[in-house]
């Protein structure tokens, strides 16, 4: 059940909420939440934006319609304005026409994108808030990314956000900082949940969902990351005081929200797959 509690503050609106989550309609565990929406980054916590991003995911029902004010109300338009207003497009034609890459380093054959060598395959046309959907597969060792907002494509390690693919079950990625695993944010903020990504050579799906300064990462199904870009201020500390990777030399926060989308291909010497490729613009 839910319950309400206003405070003194006027901006400030607690929401205490249980909800019964089940992934797979069979048993259910009670989460209980209580969330105060004056301070949105409290929403960059999974435990604080779990009721609204597994209502949308159909993964959980709670008991009572979540109040919404101001400080999280650009949160569920993320959520729900691209669902409602816009359609799925292709990123890439079958003839990567509208794509950018190195001749001859990325190949379609039976509806699957790959490379040959370590070189970004990129998007034509720049994005600012958008649902990118997509399969990908990883082979022993693939170390990879989804790119995005990326406003230099010649330099563009420090001045876009990736999205980590990894094989997080061989021995040198499990082994790598949390944030150089699949789900994390590259160098910034690891995955809520490790080894969510399947064995080598069984397909993922990603939802990552872009709008402002705001991230939010789902693989195979579950949620695995959220980011505000505004709290990394630092360019070699993350929030929680760990190191940030030498050559990503820019703070996130003046990062910008618009730029093109990219996919990385064959480093580590190790091959990685994409398919379904679909990007929902909003």
């Amino acid at each position: 059940m839910g319950t309400e509690q206003k405070n003194s503050g006027i901006d400030h609106y607690f929401y205490h909420i249980e909800i019964m989550s089940d992934k797979k309609g069979r048993d259910c565990t009670k989460r209980t939440h209580t969330i105060d929406y004056a301070n949105f980054r409290q929403l960059n916590h999974m435990k604080d934006i779990l009721p609204i991003l597994l209502v949308k995911q159909n993964l959980v029902k709670p008991s009572k319609p979540i109040v919404m004010r101001k400080s999280n109300l650009v949160l569920l338009f993320s959520m729900l304005l691209p669902v409602i207003v816009s359609a799925q497009e292709p990123l890439f034609t079958t003839d990567l026409s509208n794509a950018s890459f190195p001749k001859g380093v990325w190949t379609i054959r039976n509806g699957e994108l790959t490379a040959s060598e370590d070189r970004v395959i990129w998007s034509t046309t720049p994005y600012r808030n958008f649902v990118l959907d997509l399969d990908f597969k990883t082979a022993p060792g693939t170390n990879s990314g989804v790119i995005v907002y990326c406003t230099d494509t010649g330099k563009w390690i420090p001045n876009s956000v990736e999205i980590q693919i990894a094989d997080d079950y061989s021995e040198k990625w499990s082994q790598s900082p949390k944030s150089w695993q699949c789900g994390a944010i590259f160098g910034r903020k690891a995955a809520i949940r490790q080894k969510v990504v399947h064995q080598p050579g069984e397909w993922n799906h990603y939802t990552i969902t872009c709008t402002g300064k705001f991230i939010t990462v789902i693989l195979n199904g579950e949620l695995v990351n959220t980011i505000d870009m505004d709290q990394w201020t630092s360019a070699t500390k993350n929030p929680d005081g760990s190191d940030i990777p030498t050559w990503l030399n820019k703070p996130m926060n003046t990062l910008g929200t618009s730029g093109v989308i990219g996919l990385q291909g064959k480093h580590a010497d190790a091959p990685i797959w994409f398919r379904n490729i679909m990007i929902r613009p909003f």
